[in-house]
């Protein structure tokens, strides 16, 4: 009788040879279709279109007008505190050029919010 371990090993290589065969038959199979075939398109990623980056960008203004608009809040109640509450005059002249800066940015943001929302529009019907 038999070695176990001889008949184990004479097992394990004939199913090595019996693996290997199958794909040496394929890698010569796909060289003589590599010659003949024309080569594979290549994949091409995409990245988010205009029109959801457009979106995007809208959105963070949209984000940024809301935050104006709580700056405009705020500003104004420390007006009110400074010049009332705390009777503090001198304050008032810088608080109000905080508030006058924040008001000019709000209407310049929402006016370009308003242009932009036309333009994502726009994108929308013409995809």
């Amino acid at each position: 009788m038999s070695d176990p371990r001889n008949v184990a090993h004479d097992k394990k290589v004939q199913q090595e040879k019996e693996h290997e065969k199958p794909e040496a038959e394929v890698a010569a199979k796909s060289r003589h279709g590599a010659e003949n075939a024309a080569p594979a398109p290549e994949k091409v990623e995409e990245g988010p279109s205009d029109l959801e980056k457009s979106v995007a960008v809208l959105s963070k203004l949209k984000e940024m007008e809301f935050h104006s608009r709580a700056n405009l809040e705020t500003l104004a109640g420390l007006t009110l505190m400074i010049e009332d509450e705390l009777k503090q005059k001198e304050f008032s002249d810088p608080i109000g050029a905080l508030y006058g800066a924040q008001d000019g940015f709000q209407t310049a943001v929402a006016a370009l919010i308003e242009t932009y929302e036309a333009h994502v529009e726009s994108l929308k019907a013409a995809g």
